[in-house]
């Protein structure tokens, strides 16, 4: 696969590309309890009843979290609103311990708002739809070495971590624009000292939406989701990839 600095946009076609950032804040404890929540700690030791739903708990909002997630809105120049709601995505997956996550979806903590880039010498800024708190799932670990059939392993040690996830409006057009604004978001989350943002231990996490559309069409395409990717070289060679991909199945 060629990489992203060399890809050129099939002629007669534009992508349209939307990401999601999901970013670890930087606390000591979790979103809804006190248990820790440090990289490399041992499996299973950083969890309480709240972070595995057992009956009669009750999650109680991190301080601290609130703290940063406003302090990034802020700097991002999002309009803060006074009043924002939690609310249960339910899902069913080996990693989701209580069988939902606490999310915002209706009322986030905050809308609007930019991160400016930098490409090819030139400053512009991409528009933000919203930000908004949510606690991260536990992690699967598939292990074929174990019986030489498959075994995956449960790590309940993220569960409930704070994350802010940043939405972009659906205003990126190339691979490497998507790049230059996950460079410039993970700059800043750094600076204000909200998150590590590392990406090989998982705090700074990407899903890319990616459409094509004729140039001159103002309806967006059919968009496809690329899940969790930790590294911008990757993101930025996924895209190109989907958007060869979908102009190819377009035209054919």
């Amino acid at each position: 696969m060629a990489e992203s600095g060399a890809f050129k946009m099939p002629s007669g076609w534009e992508a349209v590309i939307g990401l999601e950032v999901h970013a670890q804040l930087k606390t000591e404890s979790k979103l809804f309890s006190s248990a820790p929540h440090s990289f490399g700690a041992g499996p299973n030791t950083q969890t309480t009843e709240v972070d595995v739903g057992l009956p009669g708990v009750l999650p109680v909002l991190n301080e601290k979290a609130v703290e940063l997630a406003v302090r990034l809105a802020l700097a991002l120049g999002c309009k803060v609103h006074p009043v924002s709601v939690f609310a249960r995505k339910h899902y069913f997956y080996p990693d989701l311990p209580k069988g939902y996550q606490i999310s915002q979806y209706e009322e986030p903590y905050c809308t609007d708002g930019a991160v400016p880039i930098e490409l090819d010498g030139e400053m512009r800024k991409i528009a933000l739809t919203r930000i908004h708190m949510e606690e991260d799932a536990a992690k699967n670990i598939h292990d074929d070495a174990v019986t030489g059939g498959g075994v995956t392993h449960v790590d309940l040690n993220r569960a409930g971590a704070p994350l802010v996830e940043i939405v972009s409006t659906p205003s990126i057009h190339t691979p490497e624009e998507a790049g230059a604004y996950l460079r410039s978001l993970r700059q800043i989350l750094r600076y204000l000292d909200v998150s590590d943002a590392d990406l090989e231990k998982g705090q700074f996490r990407c899903d890319a939406n990616v459409s094509v559309r004729r140039i001159g069409d103002t309806k967006l395409g059919t968009r496809t989701e690329l899940k969790n990717l930790n590294s911008f070289r990757f993101v930025e060679r996924a895209i190109a990839s989907e958007i060869r991909r979908q102009v190819e199945v377009l035209e054919g």
